[in-house]
């Protein structure tokens, strides 16, 4: 068999890789495609995780939603889906209610952003919105850390168009990000706003998180039930402009997602019991979780125990029996969200 060898100019070298995927989007599921909870949620009046990574967080009386992956996207940009809020039943938010589409990450993913120093970087958020309801948004970046924000607004200019928008922040020299794992910043999207919430100046420099100025502007999406707000292509970056999204391949951003819930599929036999001492296995989980998580799981018949006590990996074992048993293990899920 002929063996064909790359010409000089024909090298995959690690800067051509280097500069398809850099991970340079701090955005994990940007582009909405991982929807391992499901694809629709309805009724929605209170916190709630849906698409992977992405966190609906609806104050009192802010209205009510379903929430769904859809596939309704820019034309001739590469995306298959987006994330579409449908509002069904309205509300006028009162006080500090709001709500917020929010994405969350850990301190220790973020040091090179050199936040709190002399040469803290400068961010860029980028991402294709659409909505009948043109008029003002706001999108937030917080520094959970050290209870900082900066808030800039955007403008759906056309109803029912797909538009790409870009807002780029200043470094923040004030407030280091903890070198952990817990959670450390977060970026909002905001979808209405209450009164005291934009009661201020609208706070487009980092500064101590103000309520009054938070939201400045902000449009109600939830005042009819005409109204949608889709959105795909979240980039956030260290730059003073915006590149173009970065696609990773499926496996690869379903992996990512992994590390804060995975949905283990099938089942998990158990072996048979024969000598009356305890038996079990140990199977590790598809990533390494963030902390330990949260199981939950259905068994088909018997008791189980478990032990959980890792990021790593989940031990379980049926107690002392002397007649054996087995059980299938069932819609198991594993949670690490910050």
């Amino acid at each position: 068999m002929a063996i064909t060898r790359l010409g000089p100019n024909q090298d995959i070298t690690a800067a051509k890789i280097a500069g398809t995927i850099n991970f340079k989007n701090i955005v994990i599921n940007g582009d909405m495609s991982i929807a391992q909870r499901g694809t629709s949620f309805s009724s929605v009046t209170s916190t709630q995780y849906t698409l992977d990574r992405w966190r609906w967080t609806p104050g009192s009386g802010t209205g009510t939603f379903t929430l769904s992956q859809d596939t309704d996207v820019p034309t001739g940009q590469g995306f298959a889906n987006s994330f579409k809020a449908d509002c069904t039943a309205t509300a006028t938010p009162t006080g500090t209610n709001s709500i917020g589409l929010k994405t969350r990450f850990e301190g220790q993913m973020l040091q090179y952003l050199k936040k709190g120093t002399a040469n803290a970087e400068s961010l860029t958020l980028s991402f294709w919105v659409k909505s009948n309801k043109t008029g003002t948004y706001i999108a937030e970046l917080e520094d959970n850390d050290n209870s900082r924000t900066i808030n800039k607004s955007y403008t759906i200019n056309s109803a029912n168009t797909w538009e790409k928008k870009t807002i780029t922040y200043a470094g923040d020299t004030s407030g280091t990000l903890n070198n952990d794992n817990g959670l450390s910043f977060t970026v909002v999207y905001y979808i209405n706003a209450g009164p005291d919430l934009q009661s201020g100046t609208l706070q487009t420099s980092w500064g101590s998180l103000v309520p009054a100025n938070r939201a400045v502007g902000q449009v109600n999406l939830a005042d009819s039930t005409d109204n949608n707000w889709w959105i795909t292509g979240v980039q956030l970056e260290a730059d003073t402009s915006a590149s173009d999204f970065e696609f990773l391949p499926f496996d690869v951003n379903l992996r990512r997602c992994q590390r804060y819930y995975a949905l283990l599929t099938g089942r998990l036999y158990l072996m048979e019991n024969r000598d009356g001492g305890n038996k079990g296995i140990v199977f590790p989980y598809p990533q390494t979780m963030r902390t330990t998580p949260t199981i939950s799981y259905t068994l088909s018949e018997g008791s189980l125990y478990q032990n959980n006590s890792t990021q790593y990996m989940l031990s379980l074992s049926f107690g002392s029996q002397s007649t054996g048993g087995h059980s299938d293990l069932q819609n198991t899920t594993v949670e690490a969200e910050l």
